[in-house]
């Protein structure tokens, strides 16, 4: 087995309205906009990039822009929720920033540590969770949430399947997590050193109806390769364990390979390099439209038919409002 993968890269979901979307995570959550680009299998769609100052591998929230879709429930085969991770003395900030941007949230407390939990616009839970390290964390200075109060990155993933043992089974004899821990109706497993950024919980419901590729869903969970001896090695793993892995692709800020899980969910392996400053500094990240090389030559007409996205400036995103939709 190669080395454990340290943890998450990123998660990347599916949204139903870019703009929306953008004024939630940047003007409510506090994360940074780093890359506006579009989907490099469907180009005249959007792939928009959250994250920390500089797009730290395991900081990464990114979204597909497929308002042709319809909204879904997560379903089994799928990511039900997300988690990020942040201070233990931020919960009560938190708690009272999103009830006074009228998101409702719920407080809850499992493996010992409080969190809170509610749902972003297109009805996807997420989750904050009050046990956090700056280790892997460039905080941005300027944003709209104070550093001391601001999401580090993941916190952990949980999936959703319609039976335990394949997944756990996959998970501690294929991938290199263990397990950590175990309460009513979910467990907890590590990767790597653990801890923040290197954990996925799995829930087993075997009345669960499978999940469709829909608005308010997460499409996959990306692991970290540290670099492309590991990614590749991590494939002919997986190949020899019986999965079917795609061949490398190359993405311009990581390279990736695909796979699912026997449960269903789709994971992906990507590089940490070469990261997101490739081509805008990162004092300039995400300000303007990212393209793939074989894609330059339609930028006119990609433009034309991708609408405008504004970021929410840190003065505006800082004063409470209730959200539409």
């Amino acid at each position: 087995m190669p080395a454990s993968v340290p943890g998450i890269h990123h998660v990347t979901c599916i949204t139903g309205d870019v703009q929306r979307n953008v004024d939630f995570y940047v003007g409510v959550l506090g994360l940074r906009f780093i890359k506006k680009t579009v989907n490099f299998d469907v180009p005249d769609t959007y792939h928009i990039y959250f994250a920390d100052y500089l797009g730290t591998p395991g900081t990464a929230m990114t979204f597909f822009g497929w308002p042709h879709l319809p909204w879904g429930a997560q379903g089994a085969g799928q990511v039900a929720a997300v988690s990020f991770a942040v201070p233990r003395d931020s919960l009560d900030f938190w708690a009272a920033r999103l009830h006074d941007f009228g998101v409702e949230v719920a407080e809850t407390h499992r493996f010992d540590i409080d969190a809170l939990t509610f749902r972003d616009p297109d009805q996807m839970r997420l989750e904050l969770v009050g046990e956090a390290s700056d280790d892997r964390w460039t905080p941005w200075e300027d944003g709209p949430v104070a550093p001391e109060n601001a999401i580090r990155g993941f916190h952990c993933v949980r999936l959703l399947v319609q039976e335990e043992g394949p997944t756990a089974h996959f998970l501690t004899e294929t991938f290199g997590f263990r397990e950590v821990g175990r309460e009513t109706g979910r467990v907890r497993f590590e990767t790597g050193a653990g801890g923040p950024h290197a954990m996925l919980e799995v829930v087993a419901d075997p009345d669960a109806p499978k999940g469709e590729e829909a608005v308010g869903t997460v499409h996959h969970v990306a692991w970290r390769a540290p670099g492309d001896e590991q990614q590749l090695a991590w494939r002919e793993a997986l190949v020899r364990a019986g999965r079917q892995v795609t061949p490398v692709i190359e993405r311009k800020y990581f390279r990736s390979i695909y796979f699912r899980e026997p449960g269903g969910v789709l994971f992906e392996i990507a590089t940490d390099q070469p990261g997101f400053t490739v081509d805008e500094p990162a004092d300039s990240l995400g300000s303007a439209l990212q393209l793939p090389p074989q894609y330059e030559d339609r930028r006119d007409t990609l433009k034309f038919n991708l609408p405008p996205i504004v970021v929410p400036t840190t003065a505006a995103a800082a004063a409470p409002r209730a959200l539409e939709g």
